[in-house]
C-alpha cells in the first residue's frame, strides 16, 4: 500500500484517503492557483499508526522520496545548511474538525539551517524568530501543552523553550529534519485521539475511525518583512451574507497568530492599500473558488515579500440570514437554480433567520465582535474546569483571554462564548461557529483573572458566576438577563418562501419551516 501521495492535479483520490484540506487544495491548483508544493500522508497511514502505536512499514522510504521530490521541486534542501527547506506540518481529516489537531510551522530549521536562513536573506531576527515558532509549536505538539514562545530576544526564548522541552520529554528536539518530520507525522496522527478531538467528534457524530491526513508543504513565511503577512477571508460576509469579501489579515506574521486570536488583527480590507497586488490576487482566487463551489468560500492565504500563496479553500457552511441571502443572492446571479436554493435552506436554518438582539435598554458591559449571532444567558465562568462544574447547575458563559484546543471541554458545555482578544478567524469564533453557539470576541479591554475567578471591563469586576447576556450579531455583553428583540422577516426570506409556494402550490397560511418543508417534499420526489 502506498502512503504517501504529492499535491498533484494528477492525482485522483477520494476526500477519505486525502482528507478534505488536501482535497481543498488538488481543487485550488486545478483552479490555477498559487498552492505551496507539498504531499500528503493518508488518514490510512493515520489509521495504521493508531492501531499498531507506530508508523506503517514503508512509509520512512515513501517520505524520504517526497522530500526529494519536494527538494528537486523548490531548488532548497530539506534542513540544509545552503538554500535551506523549511516545511508545514498540518491535520486535514476527511470531516471539519476546526482547531482540534495539531500544527506545525518551520519545520527543518535546524541550528545549521537557521544560520543559513540568517546567511541567506541578511536578516538573522527573523531567521531567529521562524525557528522559535517551530520550536514551541512541536513542543506543543508533541506535550499536547500550550507552550508559550515567551518575551525577550530570540535567542533567550529560542533556550527557554529548549530547556523545557528537555525537562518535559527527557530528551531535546532532535537536530535533524528528516527525525523531525518523522515525530512530526505521528505528533499529528496522534492528535486525532485527543481528549478534545474525542469531545468534538461526539458533539458533531463524526466517527472516531476515520484518522486524519497530515499534509506537508513548502514554507511561505509570513513574517519575513513588511510585505508579508497572512489572513483568512471569506468571498461573501458570513454574518449577513452580503456580496462582499470579508476577513482579517496580520502583517508581518504567521498564521497560527491569526487562529489563536493572540495578536491583534486588521479588516480584511486594508491588504487593498498596504499590498495591491496581494489584495488583487486574493479577489481573484475568491471569485474562482465561489465560481466552483457555486457557493460562498472561505480561505486562508499567506503572502510572503509581496507574492500570494493560498493555503486552505472550503465552503462558507453559513446559517440563518446569511445562508437564506447567499442561495437567494446565488438565483439571481444564475449561479444556482431556485429549486436548487430552496434545497440549501433546511427547515432548521429558519428559527435562526429572525436573530435575537440585546434590548437598547440593556445594560451594556462591554462591546466586541460579534462572531456567530444569537443571544445567550449564563453565568460566567473563567476556566474551562469551572465553566464543566458550573454548567451542572445551569448555562455558563466562558469567559477567556482566548481559547485554544485545550478549552474543547469547556467550549463544549458553554451556552455563549467571550475573548478578550481575536478577531472572526480566531479559534473561539471558528468553533462557536461551528457549533451554533453566540459568541462576541475581541473586546480590548476585557481582563480575565483566573486566580482571581473573575473577569473586568467597562471599569467594572465581575465575580465567576455573575449573569451575563451576550449577543453574538452586535457584539455585546451586557450585565443580567435583559429584554431581548427579534428581527422580523427580510426580504430574502420573503421571496425564498414565496419560491417554496411556488413549487408546492401551496398559499395558505402555515408557519414558515412547514412551507419550506412542502417545496422540498415535492422537489425529493421529482
Amino acid at each position: 500500500m502506498r502512503w504517501v501521495r504529492p499535491l498533484s492535479t494528477r492525482v485522483e483520490e477520494t476526500t477519505e484517503t486525502l482528507g478534505g484540506k488536501a482535497h481543498g487544495l488538488l481543487v485550488l491548483l486545478r483552479l490555477g492557483l498559487r498552492v505551496p508544493a507539498g504531499f500528503v500522508v493518508t488518514t490510512e497511514a493515520c489509521r495504521a499508526f493508531l492501531r499498531d502505536g507506530r508508523l506503517p512499514d514503508g512509509l520512512d522510504d515513501e517520505l524520504a522520496a517526497a522530500v526529494a521530490d519536494l527538494e528537486a521541486a523548490t531548488g532548497r534542501r530539506f534542513g540544509g545548511s545552503q538554500a535551506p527547506l523549511a516545511v508545514s506540518v498540518r491535520s486535514g481529516a476527511g470531516v471539519s474538525m476546526p482547531g482540534m489537531m495539531n500544527t506545525i510551522l518551520n519545520l527543518g530549521l535546524t541550528t545549521g539551517a537557521t544560520a543559513a536562513l540568517a546567511a541567506e536573506t541578511g536578516d538573522s531576527r527573523f531567521a531567529l524568530n521562524s525557528r522559535l515558532r517551530f520550536l514551541s509549536g512541536f513542543a506543543s505538539a508533541i506535550t499536547d501543552l500550550e507552550v508559550s514562545r515567551g518575551t525577550g530576544d530570540e535567542e533567550a526564548r529560542i533556550e527557554a523553550v529548549e530547556d523545557l522541552i528537555r525537562r518535559r520529554c527527557g530528551r531535546p528536539i532532535p537536530d535533524d529534519a528528516t527525525r523531525q518530520l518523522e515525530l512530526a507525522v505521528k505528533a499529528v496522527f496522534s492528535s486525532w485521539d485527543t481528549p478534545r478531538a474525542r469531545t468534538y467528534r461526539e458533539l458533531h457524530d463524526i466517527p472516531h475511525d476515520l484518522g486524519t491526513a497530515a499534509i506537508v508543504q513548502t514554507m511561505v513565511f509570513g513574517n519575513r518583512d513588511d510585505h508579508s503577512g497572512t489572513g483568512v477571508a471569506f468571498s461573501r460576509d458570513p454574518n449577513t451574507g452580503e456580496n462582499v469579501p470579508f476577513g482579517e489579515v496580520l502583517f508581518g506574521h504567521q498564521g497560527e497568530d491569526v487562529v489563536s486570536g493572540r495578536s491583534l488583527t486588521r479588516p480584511l480590507r486594508e491588504l487593498a492599500d498596504r499590498e495591491p497586488a496581494v489584495w488583487t490576487g486574493l479577489l481573484d482566487a475568491l471569485s474562482r473558488v465561489e465560481g466552483h463551489y457555486r457557493d460562498a468560500c472561505y480561505v486562508e492565504f499567506t503572502f510572503q515579500a509581496g507574492e500570494l500563496w493560498i493555503l486552505q479553500v472550503r465552503p462558507g457552511r453559513f446559517v440563518g440570514g446569511a445562508a437564506v441571502r447567499v442561495a437567494t443572492d446565488l438565483a439571481d446571479e444564475r449561479v444556482i437554480g431556485r429549486h436548487e436554493a430552496l434545497l440549501r435552506i433546511s427547515p432548521r436554518h429558519l428559527p435562526h433567520v429572525r436573530t435575537p438582539r440585546i434590548a437598547a435598554t440593556a445594560d451594556i458591559l462591554a462591546r466586541g465582535i460579534g462572531a456567530c449571532p444569537g443571544v445567550a444567558v449564563g453565568r460566567v465562568a473563567t476556566t474551562s474546569d469551572g465553566a464543566v462544574r458550573m454548567a451542572a447547575d445551569g448555562p455558563v458563559i466562558l469567559v477567556r483571554p482566548e481559547t485554544s484546543p485545550h478549552d474543547m471541554r469547556g467550549l463544549a458545555v458553554a451556552a455563549g462564548i467571550v475573548t478578550a482578544r481575536g478577531g472572526p478567524a480566531s479559534h473561539a469564533a471558528v468553533v462557536a461557529r461551528a457549533m451554533g453557539k453566540p459568541a462576541v470576541v475581541g473586546i480590548g479591554d476585557l481582563t480575565v483573572d483566573v486566580a482571581g475567578a473573575s473577569v473586568r471591563a467597562g471599569g467594572r469586576t465581575l465575580g465567576e458566576g455573575t449573569l451575563v447576556t451576550i449577543d453574538g450579531t452586535g457584539g455585546e455583553v451586557a450585565l443580567g438577563s435583559p429584554r431581548t428583540v427579534t428581527t422580523t422577516a427580510d426580504v430574502h426570506l420573503r421571496r425564498l418562501l414565496e419560491w417554496a409556494d411556488d413549487v408546492s402550490g401551496d398559499r395558505s397560511e402555515r408557519d414558515e419551516a412547514r412551507r419550506l418543508d412542502a417545496a422540498h417534499a415535492v422537489l425529493r420526489h421529482d
